[in-house]
């Protein structure tokens, strides 16, 4: 039984911007002398060595200071984490779960199992369909090889260089990390399911204080008007996230295209291949482990049934 797995939602410009990156590297090294062109190669190799260094050093460190998602220890954040993995089959990937003061994830890695780091404020404000559109997000990370294509194209990026060639790389690279976000919003998608529940995870990343349909309006409004500005929009040139306000309108126009509709239902068979998977196993087997347990309805249950630490 083979499930299914498809890297389509890529989006379009991903792969030109990054040959474009590189590109520009290629071409800084020719124009400048053969001394820049041997330090580039020493450099891009230090970079790469320190990066996996430090990479390791953080695996061990989260390790030992946050926890790991599992059945035992957080069985219905793991249930989820299950469902996601089922859908968007990244690969081997290792979830934590950080308390830190900050409403944010994010995934790193060069060799298996990749990372996957949740921080706790995310469990007190999203639900639990919102939340598989986060992790769906780091997951498709992880299946389209951003983690370790950062790790390299950033280091190409940071090739010592005159002033505005490291400008322009820099640009270039913030580009590409721009492009591979809203590759992940579409991974985040195909997870949650719902075009609804992944505009309202991302309008909760910027306002987690939401806690009525007023304040989704106010907090939606406020991120419209992001874009009618033009310093930010000459701010986003340097940064390596879009503009939420961008990310929401990629997302809305995905959602209505053919591609995803295909998608979305190959990857909910994933799921219902899990249940065929168990309805086939030998007479006598009880005791499902909750790793492999497909996800029940999240709909069913109220929010402290999901999540009991919500409770007041």
């Amino acid at each position: 039984m083979t499930f299914f797995r498809s890297l389509r939602y890529r989006h379009d410009h991903e792969n030109v911007v990054l040959i474009l990156t590189i590109f520009l590297v290629l071409a800084m090294i020719v124009l400048t002398s053969s001394v820049t062109f041997c330090l580039s190669g020493v450099f891009i190799i230090g970079m790469f060595i320190l990066s996996a260094v430090m990479i390791r050093s953080h695996h061990q460190t989260l390790m030992r200071q946050t926890v790991t998602v599992d059945p035992h220890r957080t069985p219905q954040l793991a249930e989820l984490v299950a469902e996601c993995s089922q859908k968007l089959q990244p690969g081997p990937v290792e979830v934590f779960l950080a308390n830190k003061a900050r409403m944010n994830a994010y995934t790193f890695g060069i060799g298996d199992p990749k990372v996957l780091v949740l921080f706790s404020p995310l469990l007190k404000v999203m639900m639990p369909d919102e939340l598989k559109f986060i992790i769906g997000h780091e997951m498709g990370h992880v299946a389209l090889g951003h983690t370790w294509l950062n790790t390299i194209v950033g280091g190409l990026a940071g090739i010592p260089a005159p002033l505005g060639m490291s400008v322009v790389l820099y640009s270039a690279f913030r580009w590409w990390n721009r492009m591979c976000e809203f590759s992940a919003d579409r991974a985040g998608l195909l997870a949650c399911g719902d075009i609804r529940y992944a505009v309202s995870s991302l309008v909760k990343l910027a306002a987690p204080e939401i806690r009525s349909q007023q304040d989704f309006d106010a907090a939606l409004a406020m991120i419209d008007a992001q874009d009618d500005r033009v310093a930010n929009q000459l701010a986003e040139v340097f940064q390596s996230h879009p503009m939420l306000i961008r990310r929401i309108n990629n997302l809305r126009d995905y959602a209505r295209t053919e591609e995803y509709q295909w998608l979305q239902a190959g990857v909910n068979r994933n799921v219902g291949m899990v249940y065929e998977q168990l309805a086939q196993k030998p007479a006598g087997v009880n005791e499902v482990a909750a790793s492999d347990r497909p996800v029940t309805s999240q709909s069913q249950r109220t929010p402290e049934e999901r999540w009991p630490w919500l409770k007041r």
